[in-house]
């Protein structure tokens, strides 16, 4: 097996029941598995919720560590289309020229310094720091703050040995106290200020609320977008044909990226919360149980997706669902994108190859399951087309 591959450890309960199970503190989740079962559960939110307790919805469960609604990704219709209004203008800015010109410079340096090392490693000082100094843009905050960022290591509510990590969760809503209170003092032009100005249900959003948004930006986003980045330098590094595909064929780069995110599946489920009893893949799913969409089978499902175990760039059809679905949609997706499509043009002009010096797999234990997610460590060295 390729050091790159991720294999599907899902292919044989999704083909012989469509249904997955896992203990999650002791509060069980039934994972839906099949494309069209997730999607249709993705959809249904009246049978299955979002605006249960706080972090009751992700898995593993967060309710022992949180009780700040995270919005509006815990919220269901009709405010979670009102919430969503506030602020998915701001989200759409990756599409605006000065914000692409701004990833592109922070995505050059990190290459360039890159290539001019023996040996990178990948997760925490090449994808964790691109991650959070793209954040900057994101927020429209001062690059400097990416330092504070990239100190808190790779996920905001988990540490090393501990995936629930409450003393970790404290020092971010810390700093985001300290962050909202100064917006409300000194508007300026980030996102703090911007919602600290914006309006829901004719009233400001409170604090809380505010909290609320930036907990989700800070934590959506982190974790999977290191994750899709060093899955794909490792493919890279395994593929560089596919370096030279895109660099002849820069026409495809849209794709690449859809397909990459496919493939790796960053975010392997999320979790809803039964309203009322039901049936699933014949099933029964009780009132106030707990069932997940798991975006990482659905998009293994041979079903939908022909040869779904490779990665195939120039792929014609393809309706993931790594950045969620329906009116879940990840509110970061068109920002991950944007970074995504800039790293592959950029590697593809500047890289020759990429060797694998030495890894260590990140294995997520799903009680039935066991699934690769990608690395906690992963050395690499750049090899430049100039050499």
């Amino acid at each position: 097996m390729k050091k790159s591959e991720l294999p599907d450890p899902f292919k044989n309960a999704r083909e012989e029941t469509g249904i997955g199970k896992m203990n999650d503190q002791n509060d069980p989740v039934a994972m839906f598995l099949r494309h069209k079962d997730v999607r249709k559960g993705a959809h249904n939110w009246k049978t299955f919720q979002s605006g249960a307790i706080p972090g009751r919805i992700v898995v593993p469960s967060e309710v022992n560590i949180r009780d700040l609604r995270q919005i509006p990704f815990e919220v269901d219709p009709p405010q979670h289309a009102d919430y969503r209004a506030i602020i998915e203008p701001w989200f759409r800015r990756p599409l605006e020229e000065p914000y692409t010109k701004k990833l592109s410079e922070i995505i050059t340096t990190a290459i360039d310094e890159a290539l001019t090392q023996e040996s990178v490693e990948v997760v925490n000082t090449f994808a964790l720091p691109l991650q959070s100094r793209a954040l900057t843009v994101l927020l429209n905050s001062p690059y400097s703050e990416s330092e504070t960022w990239i100190s808190w290591g790779t996920h905001v509510f988990r540490s090393e040995g501990d995936p629930l990590d409450g003393d970790k969760a404290e020092v971010l809503y810390t700093y985001l106290d300290e962050k909202i209170e100064e917006a409300i003092k000194n508007p300026s032009g980030d996102l703090y200020s911007k919602l600290v100005e914006s309006e829901f249900e004719g009233r400001k959003l409170t604090k809380d609320e505010i909290k609320g948004i930036m907990v989700l930006t800070f934590a959506g986003g982190r974790d999977t977008v290191i994750n899709t980045v060093t899955n794909s330098i490792a493919y890279f590094a395994e593929h560089p044909e596919s370096l030279q595909q895109i660099k002849e064929n820069p026409e495809i780069i849209n794709s690449a990226v859809e397909e990459l995110i496919r493939y790796f599946s960053p975010l392997t489920q999320m979790g809803r919360v039964v309203t009322q009893d039901t049936q699933v893949c014949e099933h029964a799913a009780k009132a106030d149980t707990r069932i997940s969409l798991c975006w990482a089978s659905a998009n293994r499902d041979e079903a939908v997706f022909k040869n779904p175990n490779e990665v195939i760039l120039d792929r014609k059809m393809n309706p993931h669902v790594g950045f969620g679905f329906s009116h879940h949609n990840c509110l970061g997706a068109t920002h991950a994108r944007q970074l995504m499509r800039i790293l592959l043009k950029t590697l593809a002009e500047k890289v020759s190859s990429i060797d694998i010096i030495d890894f260590e797999e990140n294995i997520e234990d799903l009680d039935q399951f066991k699934r690769k997610v990608g690395f906690h460590k992963i050395n690499v060295k750049f090899n430049s087309k100039n050499n």
